[in-house]
């Protein structure tokens, strides 16, 4: 985006970590904003402003829609939930709440937007999948499966959409230095061998910072990326490019 350009852009589940740091980079790069979540962030710039949310509920979608204006130039679905449990103990309910954040969030955001999209000749969707789209930690089954979905969602919305003008690309995060992460990690008994452990497992040499995803969504929402579609960029410091090694083999061993 240019920050002579008058630009809207929507990014959903805004009022914190990732979403927030988008929200705030696409409006430093001089776009309006509109930040849809549940909770309102409360301290938002003058470029950004909340509209309440539920990416679960095609009502809610519908009303924001209504409100944003005949042009929407950018959709970035950020919003996601997550939650640990074995297949055994996950309950229908989880399951079903998993995907109905994280891939009917999605597209029922871009449905809802589809008019607004197209005007002024086409805009961009930046979908927020997770290198667990790719692979899996533990115990994150629902998770999973439901960012592959939205990586599978991406690419069948690029080949669909395409001809209308909109382009459509995800960002595949790996671990992120957000407010949630750090609560977890400060949780843990051996927090500072984990956050050691943790900063070897990338080959830069430490994880990531929500700027970091924000810059590459700001990339793919401007007209520098006009010929990028139905793509998954990893954002990760190489985590699953590295292949794993047992200790007995490792340089450092």
């Amino acid at each position: 985006m240019s920050p002579s350009a008058r630009t809207t852009a929507v990014v959903t589940g805004g009022a914190q970590g990732i979403g927030r740091a988008v929200a705030d980079r696409l409006a430093a790069d001089g776009a309006d904003v509109i930040v849809g979540d549940l909770r309102d962030p409360g301290d938002l710039g003058v470029r950004q402003r909340w509209v309440e949310l539920d990416v679960t509920s095609e009502l809610s979608a519908g009303a924001l829609a209504a409100v944003v204006g005949e042009s929407v130039d950018v959709l970035v679905n950020n919003a996601g939930i997550m939650f640990e449990a074995s297949i055994a103990e996950q309950t229908v309910e989880q399951w079903d709440m998993a995907m109905a954040v994280n891939l009917r969030g999605p597209w029922l955001m871009t449905k809802a937007l589809l008019p607004q999209l197209q005007a002024d000749g086409g805009g961009a969707v930046v979908n927020i999948g997770s290198i667990e789209g790719i692979g899996s930690n533990p115990l994150h089954t629902a998770y999973s499966a439901s960012k592959a979905g939205v990586h599978g969602l991406t690419a069948a919305m690029a080949v669909d959409l395409g001809p209308l003008g909109i382009r459509c690309n995800a960002v595949a995060p790996g671990w992120i230095d957000t407010a949630l992460n750090r609560d977890y990690l400060d949780r843990l008994p051996n927090r500072d061998q984990a956050i050691a452990e943790l900063a070897v497992l990338h080959p830069v040499g430490h994880i990531g910072d929500p700027a970091d995803v924000a810059s590459t969504v700001a990339f793919l929402a401007s007209r520098d990326a006009r010929f990028v579609s139905g793509q998954v960029v990893v954002v990760d410091g190489a985590r699953t490019t590295k292949l794993s090694l047992p200790p007995s083999l490792s340089p450092d061993a």
